[in-house]
Order: structure tokens, then sequence, then C-alpha cells
């Protein structure tokens, strides 16, 4: 089921303090030692604050904002660009929907569910840019 509102909500709950951001990329990078190499000379608050208006563009996108930030991030994130492998978001997705459930105190497996669903067509479309 999408429903943006929930998930807007949701991250409403979350995204206030900035342990939500260090508990996302500590979790992120646990992932794979491929995820913690693409951030080793990284400044990791300029990071977050990127993280911060990335989410909100996914939730702004399924509330039916224009396609054009979303697809700015999918160039910048391609091949050519940032190299950022396709495979990549899905362990990004998981490492969020993680940090979600430590937040967001109604965060539930039906919740969960809808996030997924929500932003997955933002997330297939900034992979499908990968080669451009």
């Amino acid at each position: 089921m999408v429903d943006a509102d929930l998930v807007f909500q949701s991250y409403g709950r979350s995204c206030n303090k900035a342990a939500f951001y260090e508990d996302f990329y500590s979790e992120f990078m646990n992932q794979s030692d491929d995820i913690r190499a693409l951030f080793q000379d990284t400044n990791m608050d300029a990071q977050r604050g990127l993280l911060r208006g990335g989410i909100m563009w996914l939730v702004m996108h399924a509330r039916g904002m224009s396609d054009s930030k979303i697809r700015a991030l999918g160039e910048s994130h391609s091949r050519k660009k940032m190299n950022i492998h396709p495979s990549h978001y899905g362990l990004w997705v998981n490492a969020l929907m993680t940090t979600l459930a430590r937040h967001d105190p109604e965060f539930s497996p039906q919740l969960e569910r809808t996030w997924r669903a929500t932003i997955g067509p933002s997330i297939e479309l900034i992979q499908s840019l990968y080669e451009h």
C-alpha cells in the first residue's frame, strides 16, 4: 500500500534528532565493506544534511512533487559521476528501515511495507539512471 502521508508523518517523527542520521550511516556502513569504502573521505556532517534532503525528496515525490530532484539525484549517483551501483540501493533502503524502526515509536511491519511501496518508484528511477 502506498500512503505517502503515513510515510511523511513517520519521517517527521524520526528526523528531528541528529542521532537518526548518525544511526542511519552506522547501519548503512555496516552493510558491507564496499559501502564503508564509499564514505572513506566523506565529510559526514555534510553527508547527513544531504541525506535529510534526499529522504524528503523521496517522500515529496511520492506525494506528487515533480521527479526533477529524483532525476538529479540519480544522475549525480550514476556510473559517470559518483558510480553508486544500483545494488547498493537495496542496502540503503534496508538501513533506512532499521533506523526508522529504532526512531519512530509507531513503526510497524505494515508501516515498513508502506515505506517500501512509497519510496520504491523513486529508488527505481534513481537506479535506472545509473548508465546515463
